[in-house]
């Protein structure tokens, strides 16, 4: 068989049953494929718009039986593959992470801290609305265009730009929306133009992670991007110890944003021919809307706890606050570590009606997440006063905050996978859903901070209380958001298994035993190894089955799940 590439077409010589073989998929399907007839690269293309958001459970499948199972063998294999190559990510944004938090820590204490948190929630919210659900629904987009994907990928860049500008425009205009409790000095007003290379770059890292480019997302945001921020914060603080945290974050966005749209430029090559069409440009627009406020409502929910903690503590509280955010993010990040790989896969299956197997690829990256989140929550936040130490003295009074917003970030992990599908089949009950927890938590912080209030507790009290309303509120969404999606799919979608318990037991009683027993460097240099290596241990031997160790190996033919695509 001969196989050749013209442009966006693709021509194929085969036999006679190969070719009627091949109209037949054209014709039952309508989705990309890179592997028909044994290697052939042919590409499918889905004339008609996905009108209906809610797939038909009766249908038939699009595929036969012996195509579906080697389909889901290979969906597994690329969901393993992508979140171990952002899984190596989070090490690498850990490693670089902790220097920032101890310089920020260190040398400008919580304060300033407070004071530069404040004003990256606001940008960073603004940042959040003008990528307009792109990078969701990007792929969404991709898969079922008969334009050039660098025309669309454009179209989106315009977009999120156009967006970006307005916003950035906006908080210029009104400066004090970032600083709310100190004065605005020197650049500080001009701080919302970094909105434009944050934006750009999540839209342009979601077009590379359509075409299974996961390690640009590695290498912007869990190396340039972090390390930046770390080095540049150190050099700063001799600048201005006033100005350099919030000099030091705009470096770090636009070294992201250069590491962003270098690697796309070289998949999808420069736009020829593009013209802007202002009424697809609308369009987008409008159809991402749903997509946009679900994104700005899950990344509010972990920043409306500070928002709500800044209007009854001080900067110093909200910074230490902030910093237990920073620490507990790292294990949230894995739950990113699927995003780019998940959309593309869901899609499309949407298309094939495949919905059993969606079922199935939600609860094991549930269970994925569930276990190395627990893991994680588990090492960092029993010797939760050590871990806070590192970063300065007076950042230890926010243990108790870190181990809820630990814990918050475990009880989150199934809203976070069951979303990544709803926002394709039923977008617009799962916002209210997510409009619903965000009302709950803040109902739930006020009242907490009002019940500590009552009692006479002071500020690291308020900022415990903001995070057991965020695991409570987040808890709610996921056993919401899991019930929707099993009734939609026609199968449960439950990450929980119950080696989970006895893992989580036993690392629990040995931390408790090293806290009590040991120095604190003890804690942090022997305890965490040990609590992770006991968690892990029973996990791989009473939790993981053949799929689950899918996600640890490492071998060659796991690249030919991720075919270069240049469609």
């Amino acid at each position: 068989m001969q196989c050749g590439r013209n442009g966006r077409h693709v021509t194929c010589a085969a036999s006679a049953r190969g070719i009627a073989a091949h109209r037949f998929y054209l014709q039952y399907t309508g989705i990309f494929t890179k592997t028909l007839l044994k290697g052939c690269p042919v590409q499918a293309i889905q004339a008609h718009r996905l009108t209906d958001p809610v797939p038909d459970k009766n249908a038939a499948p699009a595929v036969d039986a012996k195509a579906a199972q080697d389909g889901d063998n290979g969906d597994i294999a690329k969901l393993a593959k992508g979140g171990r190559t952002n899984f190596f990510g989070f090490l690498l944004r850990l490693a670089a992470r902790l220097p920032f938090l101890f310089i920020a820590g260190r040398l400008y204490g919580p304060e300033a801290l407070g004071r530069f948190a404040y004003a990256i929630l606001i940008v960073e919210l603004a940042a959040q609305l003008a990528t307009l659900g792109l990078r969701r629904g990007l792929a969404e987009q991709l898969s079922r265009t008969e334009r050039p994907h660098v025309h669309v990928v454009f179209d989106g860049l315009l977009v999120s730009a156009i967006a970006s500008a307005a916003a950035a425009l906006l908080l210029i205009a009104f400066p004090q929306a970032m600083f709310p409790n100190s004065e605005i000095n020197g650049f500080d007003r001009f701080l919302p133009l970094v909105i434009l290379f944050i934006a750009g770059s999540d839209v342009a890292l979601a077009a590379l992670a359509y075409r299974y480019d996961i390690a640009s997302t590695v290498r912007a945001r869990a190396v340039i991007e972090p390390w930046t921020i770390s080095i540049a914060a150190g050099a700063l603080y001799f600048y201005s110890a006033r100005d350099g945290l919030i000099l030091s974050y705009v470096l770090s966005m636009l070294a992201a944003f250069v590491a962003s749209i270098w690697p796309l430029l070289k998949s999808y090559g420069v736009p020829h021919g593009w013209r802007p069409k202002p009424v697809q440009l609308f369009q987008i627009t409008r159809q991402n809307v749903p997509l946009a406020a679900a994104d700005a409502v899950e990344w509010g929910s972990r920043r409306l706890d500070l928002f709500i903690l800044g209007l009854f503590a001080s900067p110093a509280i909200v910074g230490i606050y902030w910093a237990a955010q920073q620490v507990a993010s790292l294990p949230q990040k894995l739950k990113t570590s699927f995003d780019p790989i998940l959309g593309p896969v869901i899609t499309r299956n949407l298309k094939e009606n495949r919905l059993k197997e969606i079922a199935k690829q939600v609860g094991q990256v549930g269970f994925w997440i569930i276990a190395i989140q627990a893991g994680i929550g588990l090492a960092l936040g029993i010797p939760g006063e050590g871990v806070m130490g590192l970063i300065g003295p007076e950042f230890v009074g926010g243990a108790v905050a870190l181990a809820f917003l630990l814990a918050a970030e475990v009880v989150a992990a199934t809203a976070v996978v069951s979303e990544s599908v709803l926002v394709y089949v039923a977008r617009h009950r799962n916002l209210m859903i997510s409009l619903s927890m965000l009302t709950l938590q803040a109902i739930l912080s006020v009242a907490f901070i009002m019940v500590a209030r009552a009692y006479g507790l002071d500020g690291p009290y308020y900022a415990a209380a903001v995070a057991l309303a965020l695991m409570v509120a987040l808890g709610f969404a996921s056993v919401v958001k899991a019930v929707l999606l099993s009734r939609i799919l026609g199968a449960p979608v439950n990450g929980w298994r119950w080696a989970l318990v006895w893992a989580a037991a036993v690392a629990t009683v040995v931390g408790w035993l090293f806290t009590q027993y040991l120095p604190e460097w003890a804690e942090l240099a022997i305890g965490i190894p040990v609590i992770l290596g006991l968690y892990g241990w029973i996990i791989w031997r009473r939790g993981f089955g053949e799929e689950d160790r899918e996600l640890f190996r490492m071998r060659k033919r796991d690249d030919a799940a991720y075919p270069d695509s240049r469609d």
